[in-house]
């Protein structure tokens, strides 16, 4: 369907050298995901609704541009959104109690830190090989369901450890989102200032702009998951 398309253009956006082209998939798949972002600030169990529209329209998206790595980690979002819609949607009390917005136990913060490091540090060393890997996966699997797609030819990363530390922390954050934890907002700032830098870096201004609006739900979010987490239980 034309829709799906990355050249069924909506409009023409004056950012950078020669504007940019933003398709129909492409801003419903944004508003989707600005509106998950939002609605999780608030607590609202329907950003799940709206995130795996997002993940599922993006997924689309680096079909097309042959970005078969960053469709594999939508594939984990669309996982752990269903995941999160489940754990937020149980109604028995002792869930109810487990999943009150709180900061993460010392131990367990530790530890969640302890393997962000090294996963970062593993991710940059092995990025390269760790993506060319998943995308030939990717490519093999979706062959064997018989969709015409080619190997695309990968160039290295250009920026391993920034982009190492967008991947890991992205899924951390996911994880810590769907069991309410508040650290999950201050990683989500993290990865977004770093999107922003990484995207105008590279000419992208029209996701950098989306980044930086982000960047402005998660400090919101940030600030009303803290005051919701010193309140007495």
């Amino acid at each position: 369907m034309d829709f799906f398309s990355t050249s069924n253009i909506l409009v023409h956006i004056p950012l950078g050298a020669g504007g940019y082209d933003l398709s129909w998939i492409e801003a419903i798949g944004t508003i989707a995901g600005l509106l998950c972002i939002w609605l999780a600030s608030q607590e609202k169990i329907v950003n799940y609704a709206f995130g795996l529209i997002n993940v599922t329209l993006f997924a689309v998206i680096f079909f097309q541009i042959q970005l078969y790595a960053s469709l594999l980690l939508q594939l984990f979002f669309f996982v752990a959104n269903i995941y999160g819609w489940y754990a937020w949607s149980r109604q028995t009390s002792d869930n109810q109690q487990a999943l009150k917005i709180r900061w993460l136990p010392l131990p367990k913060l530790l530890g969640w830190g302890a393997a962000i490091v090294v996963a970062i540090a593993l991710m940059t060393r092995f990025i390269d090989p760790v993506f060319a890997f998943l995308t030939h996966a990717s490519v093999s699997l979706m062959q064997s369901l018989g969709l015409n797609v080619v190997m695309p030819q990968l160039q290295p990363d250009a920026f391993p450890f920034w982009d190492s530390c967008m991947m890991v922390l992205s899924i951390v954050a996911m994880i810590l989102m769907t069991r309410k934890y508040v650290e999950n907002w201050l990683l989500w700032v993290i990865i977004n200032v770093i999107s922003v830098m990484i995207f105008a870096r590279q000419g992208v201004y029209a996701m950098a702009l989306e980044y930086a609006l982000l960047t402005l739900i998660a400090l919101n979010g940030s600030w009303l998951w803290i005051k919701s987490a010193r309140q007495p239980r």
